[in-house]
């Protein structure tokens, strides 16, 4: 990859690796596109009816089905129906347990990485399946809104178990960071603290029960799976994808007449109000992706780079936030909106929690004497730019 503008690079003995730009890059410039390695819908989200691609995420009904559904208006209508971009003609099922994907690409893609270990082969639902019960488990543990899913995890098993090379399908995950405790061994992810110890080893029990661990012996030790479930907390990066969301980004760059503007725009702002009456914030096909560069990223709290997900998939692009210059670490923020508004204490308390480590970026640098309120007394207000 020596064309590319960017390397994986040591930074320094306290960081890491990270990615440094090999060439300057202006403001909204494409860095990079990924496709994770694997990625999976959250539990929860999936049996809500949030309609989406077992393999890509890719939304799987059509904006107008979308809004209808989740703003309770089932007589809803939306105009310019080209701004749609869900291919339902292009839908279609696993012949053996009837999973769906939007194409026949990602059929053949998910068979061929995991799939074919992990299908239930049968159409029927079966309750007393390992797999059923392994997720239905994790649920009970983890209501929503979700970080993780046990299921992640399964695929990750899953695509090493069928790989020709299973050496090398290994190495791409011992490449992530899978540490449990944060540098000075006192703070434990957040996805094993104290009171999921016990819920641990029954997962633990479960995927013995449900995978062959012949080929991942150590992912089943009591040590290995703690470390798997860091792995996938600690670098998962969170996947939306919404059919309306999309229509109405492409509503937005019509060029239309004043008075039709103002009226669909009307339109979009009160399915959107309906929406949260019905569903609150969850407008999204949720979930979760291992991505190999982009998790060499490190984070900043003032990040001069950020991921999107432009095409309503799992496919992630990585874009510049202003300038870049050769040289220069390019940095995300691991933080969302809301929480990168809070204060230094309360912004060190989620990354610590959730990444296992103390934040030294410029800007908490620069705030180290500022006065701190804890996280409870910390909350963005509802006008902020948190979603």
């Amino acid at each position: 990859m020596s064309n590319q503008g960017y390397q994986v690079q040591i930074i320094n003995e306290e960081k890491g690796k990270g990615l440094v730009a090999l060439r300057s890059y202006e403001e909204n410039e494409t860095i990079f596109e990924e496709k994770p390695v694997v990625c999976c819908q959250f539990a929860w989200n999936e049996d809500l009816r949030y309609l989406a691609c077992d393999n890509c995420l890719a939304p799987l009904e059509t904006a107008e089905e979308n809004a209808r559904r989740l703003s309770g208006k089932k007589d809803l209508v939306l105009p310019y129906p080209e701004c749609c971009e869900t291919k339902t003609q292009s839908v279609t099922e696993c012949p053996a347990c009837g999973i769906k994907y939007c194409s026949e690409g990602c059929l053949l893609e998910a068979s061929q990485k995991y799939h074919k270990i992990l299908c239930l082969q049968s159409r029927e639902k079966n309750e007393n399946h390992p797999l059923v019960q392994l997720k239905e488990t994790w649920k009970q543990m983890h209501y929503p809104s979700e970080t993780a899913t046990i299921m992640l995890l399964a695929r990750m098993i899953a695509f090493v178990n069928q790989s020709e090379d299973k050496a090398s399908a290994l190495s791409i995950f011992n490449q992530f960071c899978h540490r449990t405790v944060n540098e000075d061994q006192k703070i434990a992810h957040n996805l094993l603290g104290e009171q999921f110890v016990g819920q641990i080893d029954v997962l633990r029990e479960m995927m013995d029960n449900a995978l062959n661990k012949e080929n991942v012996p150590y992912w089943f030790t009591p040590d290995g799976f703690r470390s798997l479930l860091a792995l996938v907390g600690t670098n998962g990066q969170g996947i939306g994808t919404s059919a309306f969301s999309r229509w109405a980004k492409n509503v937005s760059a019509l060029e239309l007449p004043q008075d039709s503007r103002m009226q669909v725009n009307m339109l979009i702002g009160r399915i959107y109000d309906d929406m949260e009456k019905v569903v609150g914030p969850f407008w999204n096909n949720e979930g979760s992706g291992l991505y190999s560069l982009q998790s060499s990223m490190n984070h900043s709290c003032l990040p001069n780079a950020i991921v999107e997900f432009p095409f309503s998939n799992s496919t992630l692009v990585v874009k510049a936030l202003r300038g870049i210059q050769p040289g220069e670490e390019i940095c995300i923020a691991y933080l969302d909106n809301c929480e990168l508004v809070r204060t230094r204490v309360s912004r060190q308390e989620v990354l610590r929690s959730l990444y296992l480590f103390s934040c030294r970026c410029d800007r908490c640098l620069e705030q180290a004497d500022d006065y701190d309120v804890s996280s409870e007394d910390d909350m963005c207000d509802e006008g902020s730019d948190g979603e």
